[in-house]
């Protein structure tokens, strides 16, 4: 597995970065007909999904607007070091894109920073945006009311099976838990009949960065209660929450995972590149049991991605994650996903948001969602029976949207987020204990809310 690099490598892989771009867009905004669209690249090369989206809407594009030039520009790093990318170009006209890709979680700490310009207007002139649900909607919403991103899809996430390895294990091929109980029941079995797999996959630690405190930790927390309040912040005195037992019993579900030894090896689940390595490798390879993670995951194994595995939908099973104890509403999703923003210093934001309105017609819409394993957004294509059969999967995920929860949209997430993901790290490794690794969650959540916590 490639080596984990350290603080020091990871900064200076930002900072040569951030000295890259500055050179070769030292000209940005200088040329009044040429868009600059900056992107998310995987840091597998064998998936080109976006690569190829747009270079399919940069060619339409061009030819609509005769005269007009798209520059894509690729950012390729893992999550954690593409955010921190991304807002260093920011920062400058001469750095800053056209247009660039915002994830959900992040946008409202890029909209308090005055990173990102305002789309009201624009928004209000374009009929398709009725097209968009509501929830999508809010999505890219800051605290002052206005909008400042155009979702092109949202996601969810349950429990993905290899049907093989159950059946080797005398577990049903047919495997729904109702229980986290059954789910470590489950993996526990695995790891006794079927001894030469790993049994169960749960993102975890700083490494991960967001798909560790998404797919991991939340899809445990917010199975703790009745799902009828946020267990991480409370809405009514709009404070984050600290000292839950609801909290402690997730740390608890990790601890039990990687101390059982039920999960990856904890020098593979602290890989940076952790989930190419699951949806490339493990389960393709019939490696891994039981993986906690999204709707997205097909993305990779379509034709031409690299890593086809044209059988994936016969080999695997989905089951959506259970509430702790089986209470109402008994199931458990998470919901995220992407938006296209245009930076505050943008040279040319109007240019940015007709390419926002090519990429976002119905046609292409359909087109993304399905080359991407996405959850529609728009009402006229979540509708439309060929995006609903496009794919083993859409039907089983879009579904759980009703029963999703999304994380709380305030300038401070990001930094708790971090927080949730030390603290997940400590259990993994063994070198803290639930209660320890709680109490150092509740000190830094002091300081990523600015005190603005509450005990429950």
């Amino acid at each position: 597995m490639p080596v984990r690099p350290t603080a020091a490598v990871l900064l200076v892989s930002i900072l040569t970065a951030a000295a890259t771009l500055t050179a070769c867009s030292s000209s940005s905004g200088s040329d009044p007909d040429t868009l600059k669209v900056s992107f998310k690249q995987s840091t597998d090369n064998s998936i080109k999904v976006m690569d190829e989206f747009l270079a399919g809407i940069k060619t339409q594009f061009e030819k609509e607007n005769p005269g007009k030039k798209v520059e894509l520009v690729p950012i390729k790093a893992p999550d954690s070091e593409y955010y921190t990318k991304v807002q260093q170009m920011l920062r400058s006209p001469k750095t800053a894109p056209d247009l660039v890709y915002e994830d959900t979680f992040l946008i409202n700490s890029d909209i308090t920073s005055g990173y990102l310009k305002p789309l009201d207007p624009y928004l209000a002139k374009w009929p398709d945006w009725n097209q968009f649900i509501d929830t999508a909607k809010t999505a890219a919403k800051a605290e002052d009311g206005k909008t400042y991103g155009v979702p092109d899809g949202t996601d969810t996430r349950g429990l993905w099976f290899d049907k093989g390895i159950f059946a080797k294990a005398g577990l049903p091929t047919t495997w729904q838990p109702k229980t986290w109980d059954e789910v470590l029941d489950a993996a526990r079995t695995i790891k006794r009949k079927v001894p030469d797999v790993t049994p169960l996959n749960v993102y975890t630690g700083k490494p991960a960065g967001e798909a560790a405190t998404m797919q991991g930790f939340e899809m445990l927390l917010y199975g703790t209660n009745d799902g009828t309040t946020d267990p991480l912040y409370d809405t009514t005195t709009k404070k984050w929450i600290a000292g839950s037992q609801g909290f402690k019993d997730a740390l608890d579900f990790v601890e039990t995972v990687y101390q059982e030894k039920l999960g990856l090896d904890v020098s593979t689940a602290l890989d940076p590149n952790i989930q190419t390595i699951v949806r490339g490798d493990l389960l393709p390879k019939g490696k891994l049991a039981i993986d906690l993670d999204g709707s997205w995951l097909p993305q990779d194994w379509l034709p031409g991605s690299g890593h086809e595995w044209p059988e994936w939908s016969q080999k695997l099973g989905l089951a959506h994650m259970p509430t702790q104890h089986g209470q109402a509403p008994g199931k458990v999703s998470m919901s995220g996903g992407w938006t296209w923003a245009i930076p505050a210093k943008a040279a040319n934001p109007d240019l940015a948001f007709d390419f926002i309105k090519t990429m976002q017609t119905k046609a292409n819409a359909k087109k993304w969602y399905v080359a991407n394993s996405g959850i529609a957004v728009r009402k006229d294509v979540a509708e439309d029976p060929a995006y609903v059969a496009a794919q083993p999967g859409i039907k089983f995920f879009t579904d759980l949207v009703a029963s999703t929860h999304y994380r709380p949209a305030f300038p401070a997430y990001p930094k708790v987020s971090t927080a949730i993901q030390e603290a997940m790290e400590g259990v993994t490794t063994g070198d803290k204990s639930v209660a320890d690794a709680a109490k150092a969650y509740d000190e830094e959540l002091q300081s990523a809310a600015d005190g603005q916590v509450i005990q429950k």
